[in-house]
């Protein structure tokens, strides 16, 4: 079945609030973890699992939403210039997150994070797109797959983007290919269908007290960019001060 496709652009508050509420999550788990850095709170963000498990659902949710949002920009036959602009901008700031975490961290900077995968993943899932109920298959291989295969050569700085390492590198955020490419694929093949046998689900108004996550939601690149400098601006400051 095919598509709808409208002859004006929708605004899908829904997603956007969806993303919203990924975006308030993400700054309040990443003010806890600056916390524990300046050494006001302890926890261990690597292996106790309240927050190995919290930063698992903020990273699906972002890229589930990823994955709604491409299917809603092939549905209103978003062309390739407009979609290579957006993706560079998901590069650039990829770029910048590599830079900033080296500054801060440098032995365990960030070489492929969140904004990394982003930007590999949107290549992947706009070109396998027609795939269509196909993709539920695809994502499931995709997330099961490093489960099963494995290999000492995807373990480099320069490889580890594929996602079949034998062990997990030393890094600030890492989000390779494999399995989260599953994630977004799911993402897209949700919004197709939800597009032909549920539209309303995307399209309807949310309520008015969730109208301030739809707004952060449509700016949700621009304030992950800002807000961890912001915060950690503030807490310095905050420490000098007190």
């Amino acid at each position: 079945m095919p598509l709808h496709q409208p002859t004006t652009r929708e605004r899908f508050d829904r997603l956007d609030a969806l993303r919203g509420l990924a975006v308030v999550w993400m700054a309040a788990f990443h003010f806890a973890f600056d916390l524990n850095h300046a050494k006001l709170i302890h926890q261990n963000f690597y292996t106790d699992t309240v927050w190995t498990i919290q930063r698992t659902c903020i990273v699906s949710l972002f890229l589930f939403c990823a994955g709604l949002g491409q299917a809603l920009a092939l549905s209103q036959s978003q062309g390739w210039p407009r979609f290579w602009r957006r993706w560079a901008q998901v590069a650039l700031c990829a770029l910048l997150v590599s830079a900033g975490s080296w500054w801060m961290f440098p032995n365990s900077f960030i070489s492929f994070g969140v904004l990394h995968g982003i930007a590999l993943m949107l290549i992947v899932v706009r070109l396998s797109a027609v795939a269509g109920g196909w993709l539920w298959l695809l994502g499931a291989a995709a997330l099961l797959l490093p489960h099963f295969v494995a290999h000492p050569g995807f373990d480099t700085r320069w490889s580890n983007w594929v996602g079949l390492v034998t062990h997990k590198p030393v890094t600030e955020d890492y989000v390779p290919l494999l399995p989260w490419l599953g994630v977004m694929w799911w993402g897209v093949a949700a919004g197709q269908w939800t597009l032909v046998r549920r539209r309303h689900w995307l399209a309807g108004a949310v309520p008015r007290i969730a109208s301030p996550l739809a707004v952060l939601g449509r700016w949700s690149l621009t304030f992950y960019m800002v807000h961890q400098p912001v915060l950690i601006g503030l807490l310095t400051a905050w420490l000098a001060l007190r």
